[in-house]
């Protein structure tokens, strides 16, 4: 049996997830929390990415561990890689100083910089891979948690005092890019604006496809996302106070009501009840508002009963993903302007 190094029998214990975030300073000047972060570094790619669907709190044994550039999972905004790392990183830089930590997050945003297309939206991964992973990304709102990141390293808060004015600046023109595309994105349905499909053609910011079950549509889980940073911004300009009613609006008009959700391969996906909070769809058909569903095959349903137990067990089709829309926007300060 091979004998573990302190930092490996630190790690142990824990795995890499966001939820290391909401712990407080003691822990991250702890030992444990450091030795964390020196097996985050490892990860770091020359580029300054990390990869997704990766345990960043296991150190790699030896250079073979560490997914490589260009692999299935180096370089990505997918699954909270990336940004997560990034908030990780800052947070203990913040409570220790720790220069390591100072300068993998510098190299760290330096990546989102230089990752974002010219229009503003950014890809799932970058440098770019073949593929819809090449797409103007929203779905599982990874390009929303870049711009939640570089908004607030623009605007110096904690824990990203650190970071240099050149970057803020930079920082801040990304995210004003970045709102510029996505009121470019914003669907349009016979000249009425709706939502977001879950990514965008880079070059026409098309609603696009991803998976084979993942068709160019309206979103119901993504689109609540990108409104719900919309609504967060302290000066929106008119245009964005128009896109948000809008996106509230069509939230509103195809909201399901008296029937709870349950994601399983075996039991019915939809049950009548009409004490259930509303449930929005996943997807939706661009013209149609009906909510759309599929296998691997890429054939499109609208009865969620239709597609097989594997994928309808193992995706989440319908989500309370509104409910956050409608909460924000009955607080939202601007709702009343014109």
């Amino acid at each position: 049996m091979l004998a573990l190094s302190s930092t490996e029998s630190a790690c142990a214990q824990i795995r890499f997830d966001k939820n290391l975030l909401k712990k407080d300073d003691a822990w991250f000047r702890s030992e444990e929390a450091k030795s964390v972060a020196n097996s985050v570094i490892q990860y770091q790619s020359p580029q300054g990415g990390w990869p997704k669907s990766t345990d960043l709190a296991k150190p790699p044994s030896s250079p073979d561990d560490i997914p490589p550039p260009g692999g299935a999972r180096a370089n990505s905004l997918d699954n909270d890689a990336t940004t997560v790392p990034m908030q990780f990183l800052a947070r203990l830089a913040h409570v220790t100083g720790d220069t390591r930590c100072k300068d993998s997050f510098l190299k760290g945003v330096d990546y989102l910089l230089a990752a974002q297309y010219p229009n503003g939206g950014w890809p799932q991964f970058w440098p770019l891979r073949k593929g819809y992973y090449s797409h103007i990304t929203f779905n599982d709102g990874a390009m929303i948690r870049v711009m939640h990141l570089l908004r607030d390293v623009a605007d110096g808060e904690t824990p990203y005092g650190f970071v240099d004015e050149t970057r803020r600046r930079k920082a801040a023109a990304a995210v004003a890019l970045g709102i510029e595309c996505i009121l470019k994105c914003q669907v349009v349905v016979d000249g009425v604006p709706t939502v977001w499909c879950a990514q965008h053609d880079a070059k026409t910011l098309a609603p696009a496809q991803a998976r084979s079950y993942e068709h160019p549509s309206l979103s119901g889980s993504e689109s609540a996302g990108v409104l719900t940073f919309l609504m967060s911004v302290d000066e929106p300009t008119p245009e964005m106070i128009r896109a948000v009613k809008a996106g509230v609006e069509w939230f509103n008009s195809v909201k399901i009501e008296g029937y709870r959700y349950k994601r399983s391969e075996t039991q019915r996906a939809l049950t009548q009840d009409p004490q259930a909070a509303p449930l929005w769809a996943r997807f939706y058909a661009i013209k149609s508002n009906r909510p759309i569903f599929s296998d691997r095959d890429g054939v499109v349903k609208y009865d969620i009963q239709e597609i097989g137990g594997e994928r309808r067990g193992g995706y989440t089709w319908y989500g309370n993903w509104g409910e956050k829309v409608a909460s924000g926007f009955a607080k939202w300060a601007h709702r009343e302007a014109d």
